[in-house]
């Protein structure tokens, strides 16, 4: 008997809420959904974002990782490289291009329709003038599986590692001189490390 008077009085103690609390809480309910929209689109917004970032980078600046001794010591394995497709280069440029399924990094040396030549001391002569390169640690004829003097072909660049004795370039029969249409771009900044972030020399 107590039992049940027990639960009459809980239910008599029951309340509904006001219509003005009513109208409170609908506020806040379409608030936090609001909220949630808002969060949606700003969310969309940043994918959209990086997704343009990201294929501007690919399309202009691809990014490039070094993995090779043959750029030594301008460059290390490991090194993080901006290039920017469609630049200009020249001679002593440093360029990206494809090689078969890779990408290789060498520095353009000959450009087309001149002659390269290179003796048994590793000194390069670019139409029969002494190339200087002072970015050289050490000189060195290297692999050359090419008949020497070469022409560079129309169109195309005569390349060659900093890494003279174990770089396979254009010296190489396999590797040859490089075309445009295989120019991925010009390597333009260092990102990594960052005790070396700068201009590429």
């Amino acid at each position: 008997m107590n039992f049940w008077n027990g639960m009459k009085k809980e239910e008599e103690s029951i309340e509904l809420p006001t219509l003005s609390e009513l109208e409170a809480e609908l506020e806040r309910e379409e608030r936090k959904m609001r909220y949630r929209g808002e969060l949606g689109k700003m969310v969309a917004i940043l994918i959209v974002a990086a997704c343009v970032l990201a294929l501007a980078a690919e399309m202009l600046f691809p990014v490039l990782q070094v993995d090779g001794v043959s750029m030594r010591p301008v460059l290390r394995k490991g090194d993080v490289i901006i290039s920017m497709r469609g630049a200009d280069f020249t001679r002593g440029d440093l360029i990206a291009f494809y090689h078969s399924d890779k990408i290789l990094i060498k520095r353009v040396i000959g450009l087309s329709g001149e002659w390269v030549d290179i003796n048994r001391d590793g000194d390069v002569y670019i139409d029969g003038v002494l190339l200087q390169e002072p970015y050289l640690e050490e000189k060195a004829l290297g692999e050359c599986s090419i008949e020497l003097p070469c022409r560079v072909p129309n169109g195309k660049v005569f390349v060659m590692g900093d890494n003279r004795r174990v770089s396979e370039d254009s010296r190489s029969s396999r590797i040859d001189c490089v075309s445009q249409a295989q120019i991925i771009g010009k390597l333009i900044f260092r990102v990594w490390p960052l005790e070396d972030m700068g201009s590429i020399p």
